[in-house]
């Protein structure tokens, strides 16, 4: 050695924080989608208002419209 102090990397520790982080990151990204379905309302579209046998025609389950 050239009389400098090595210091040693302690792995396990390293993959423990970015273990942590990870799970902190997708944590967050699904309490941001919960809070974005919660907080928005999208405008009404056009569909069926009642039941039919059309090809291709859906129709909501519990309009607001």
């Amino acid at each position: 050695m050239n009389g400098q102090a090595t210091r040693r990397v302690s792995w396990p520790l390293i993959g423990w924080l970015i273990a942590a982080a990870v799970l902190v990151t997708v944590a967050a990204a699904n309490a941001h989608l919960v809070y974005v379905a919660v907080a928005t309302h999208p405008d009404c579209v056009a569909h069926l208002k009642e039941a039919g046998t059309r090809e291709g025609g859906f129709r909501a389950a519990k309009s607001d419209c």
